[in-house]
């Protein structure tokens, strides 16, 4: 009962702080459209770089550009929202060394609800947004005999996906409280992740391959469930089942957050300004 309040009351803080930051965003609308749309923009370079590949080869690792173009728009969506909803997390070392995140630890609301939702940015929304519709294209240009567990699949792999990089976010910033910040090696595995997602697992080695399947399981997001979809071989032997894991996995994934949380937070020493 007490954990049920707790996320309730974490939820109820984090909408409040989120809403003042998009009201406080939305003050200039203007440029607010100016920046979601050059966010759009400017994320939408990392499909260009592919077509621009396709545009030399007509196939990468084995598969078209409607497969890798699924693979992409799976990814970038799904990371997409776990960043508008706590890409302010990888900001939190630089909040422990000025002593700010002191603050937030004797506010009447849970920490986690109050990093993730400051600065929240809704100018995000132009990375989901282009994710979204690369993916839009790629559900009607790939080549799939569809069934309904396939169909199904779609919308669980974003949601899925989106909770899994959310996991890695929340568990970065743990790593950030034990280290005293390494924002950077928390970017290599959340911005670093949704990139090596984009592209298919057959062009990676396969120790690669078996260490964000079995050690982070980012493959979860779109590789071993698109494999399915697509009707083709993952290159290291899952069981069928696998390919509709991705839920479990990240349910897991945010247990494991959460606890990595929980201790980085007792095991805090505060700076002392």
């Amino acid at each position: 009962m007490a954990e049920r309040s707790t996320l309730v009351e974490g939820l109820r803080a984090y909408r409040l702080i989120a809403g003042m930051w998009v009201r406080s965003g939305m003050t200039y609308r203007t440029s607010f459209v100016f920046t979601v749309v050059g966010n759009l923009l400017m994320t939408g370079l990392d499909f260009v770089s592919i077509l621009l590949m396709f545009s030399q080869v007509d196939s990468l690792g084995g598969w078209s550009l409607p497969e890798i173009a699924l693979l992409y728009g799976l990814s970038a969506t799904a990371f997409g929202v776990a960043d508008m909803l706590l890409g302010s997390m990888d900001v939190l070392g630089s909040r422990m060394r000025d002593g700010s995140f002191d603050v937030l630890l004797v506010r009447p609301a849970p920490v986690l609800a109050q990093v993730g939702a400051d600065r929240f940015a809704v100018r995000r929304l132009g990375r989901v947004t282009q994710g979204a519709l690369v993916l839009g294209w790629a559900l009607v240009s790939v080549d799939v005999d569809w069934s309904v567990p396939k169909v199904l699949l779609v919308p669980v792999m974003l949601v899925s996906g989106a909770a899994i990089f959310s996991a890695v976010f929340v568990a970065g910033a743990a790593f950030q409280i034990f280290a005293q910040d390494a924002a950077e090696v928390q970017n290599a595995f959340t911005y670093g992740g949704t990139t090596l997602l984009q592209y298919p697992p057959t062009v990676f080695g396969k120790d690669l391959v078996r260490g964000v399947t079995f050690m982070l399981p980012l493959a979860f997001v779109n590789w071993v469930p698109a494999a399915y979809v697509l009707d083709r071989p993952y290159p290291v032997g899952l069981p069928g089942w696998a390919a509709f894991a991705s839920p479990l996995v990240a349910v897991g994934c945010c247990l494991l957050a959460g606890l990595a949380w929980r201790t980085g937070l007792r095991s805090y020493r505060s700076t002392g300004s």
